[in-house]
């Protein structure tokens, strides 16, 4: 009788085959540490390793965990899939390089479903569903973003967002770390972290000025998240948490870090499906980006802190102290709004979310532009329980008295930006559909004279001041 390898005999050979491909990686991973040197790969910067570190990675899983490890030299890859306790280590001197081709990137579409399913489907580091999961080393990750649609480099102007990965995305994740790593030239965002657990962030590097949409990190509906010792430097927003999906953002700590964005440095809510809970950012310096040319934005920032909810959810507990603010047009800006983006297409558009128990303390900001800090709710929707204490704002000043006049429009449904109500009818801070406003030992102070008042208060009720400089009563518009 003729024998066929059949379904069963086909398995076995690729099960086999498989096996012959991992094995000498077991061999040589007596130590817990499987080299992608030991697969195959090479580091000549211009051999695609693809297959040969996915193998490693595949290696150590099968073992129960490991370490893959990159020595000195620069690594070319497409998409990695990280799996379950399994770390990815860079030495000095490594280079993890993003292929410039975008079929080395193949589309992968979660299974957990945001909002964020129109931006990508491709990734340079992918994992999903995976827990203990990490980065770490002294090494560099470098997209090559440039290289890529939307960039500077022959493709100005073009923004599609399907032909560009990101560089690290992790999703419904626990246990994350990420940590000591440079990361540089992500084609999109450069990390998106979605729905994870327990997520770890420590002494990164981040510089990201190849293309558009270059975030430094986006916190997008995950729970237990700490974010420390960071320095990052990015053409679009800098330290940004969203809500893309039904999730809330909550129990996030962000401390210690240096921020320079051409957007916003410190941004909640560009997204706010699943809203923001138990938040406290401390010890952060915002300083001018040191790239002088810009996609997106102004050379010095837009905005240093934007807190923003304007896709239902509910926004609160959130609390901001030690900060200092060097170059934005903007050095706050709260805003309660109802666009009502949804996760997916053919939901209810949910009505506007909730605003409230938010404590901002010791800012001190220099600023280079002269809109001024909005507060703002739409009618029949109030920011809530606000208390600003401890603040000193300069603003370079030169508002004349025809812009203490202008009406502010409610822009109700708009994208959520500090600038999208123009020149306020206050240098310094313009309050609009407010309950509870505490404000104690407040500086606001002009470069040059300012004919607007410091202060102006629309529709707030409730409202206390203490040791407000200038000496003057917020003015009252009705």
């Amino acid at each position: 009788m003729r024998r066929g390898t059949g379904r069963f005999g086909k398995r076995w050979i690729v099960a086999i085959s498989t096996l012959i491909l991992l094995l000498p990686g077991f061999l040589l991973a007596a130590d817990g540490i499987y080299r992608v040197s030991d697969f195959g790969a090479v580091p000549d910067g211009a051999t695609v390793n693809s297959l040969p570190i996915q193998n490693a990675v595949d290696a150590a899983y099968a073992a129960g965990g490991g370490v893959v490890f990159f020595g000195p030299g620069e690594w070319l890859s497409g998409t990695i899939r990280l799996r379950s306790n399994v770390t990815l280590e860079l030495a000095a001197g490594a280079t993890l390089l993003g292929s410039t081709n975008l079929a080395d990137y193949p589309e992968i579409r979660p299974e957990y479903r945001s909002y964020t399913d129109r931006y990508t489907v491709r990734s340079l580091i992918y994992a999903e569903n995976e827990t203990n999961v990490g980065l770490r080393g002294k090494g560099k990750i470098d997209g090559q973003g440039s290289k890529f649609e939307g960039s500077l480099g022959g493709y100005a102007g073009r923004k599609e967002y399907y032909v560009r990965p990101y560089m690290i995305r992790f999703i419904t994740c626990s246990d994350v770390t990420v940590e000591d790593l440079t990361l540089t030239n992500s084609a999109m965002w450069l990390q998106h972290y979605l729905a994870c657990d327990r997520v770890r962030v420590d002494g990164i590097t981040v510089f990201n000025h190849a293309n558009y949409n270059n975030d430094m990190i986006d916190i997008d509906g995950c729970r237990d998240v700490i974010i420390s010792n960071c320095i990052g430097d990015t053409d679009d927003d800098a330290m940004t948490l969203k809500s893309t999906h039904g999730r809330p953002c909550e129990n996030v700590t962000i401390t210690n870090c240096i921020l320079s964005s051409h957007c916003n440095a410190l941004k909640f809510g560009t997204e706010s499906i699943g809203g923001f809970k138990n938040i406290t950012v401390s010890n952060i310096v915002i300083a001018p980006s040191k790239h002088r040319e810009k996609l997106y934005g102004h050379l010095d920032g837009i905005s240093g802190i934007s807190l923003e909810c304007v896709d239902g959810g509910t926004f609160e507990g959130v609390l901001i102290d030690n900060v200092r603010i060097v170059g934005p047009l903007v050095p706050l800006f709260m805003r309660l709004g109802g666009r009502g983006r949804v996760p997916v297409d053919g939901m209810e558009k949910p009505a506007a979310g909730v605003f409230r128990d938010v404590m901002i303390s010791r800012v001190s900001a220099v600023c280079a532009g002269n809109i001024g800090c909005a507060i703002s709710g739409i009618p029949e929707h109030y920011i809530e329980d606000v208390t600003l204490r401890d603040l000193r704002f300069e603003f370079p000043g030169g508002g004349t008295e025809e812009m203490s006049k202008l009406p502010v429009e409610e822009l109700a449904d708009k994208y959520p930006e500090c600038t999208m109500f123009g020149e306020l009818p206050a240098y310094g801070i313009y309050a609009r559909h407010v309950r509870g406003l505490t404000m104690d030992n407040v500086e606001l102070r002009t470069q040059e004279k300012d004919a607007r008042p410091a202060v102006v208060f629309e529709d707030v009720e409730g409202y206390r001041y203490q040791n407000l400089l200038p000496d003057t009563k917020p003015k009252v518009r009705r």
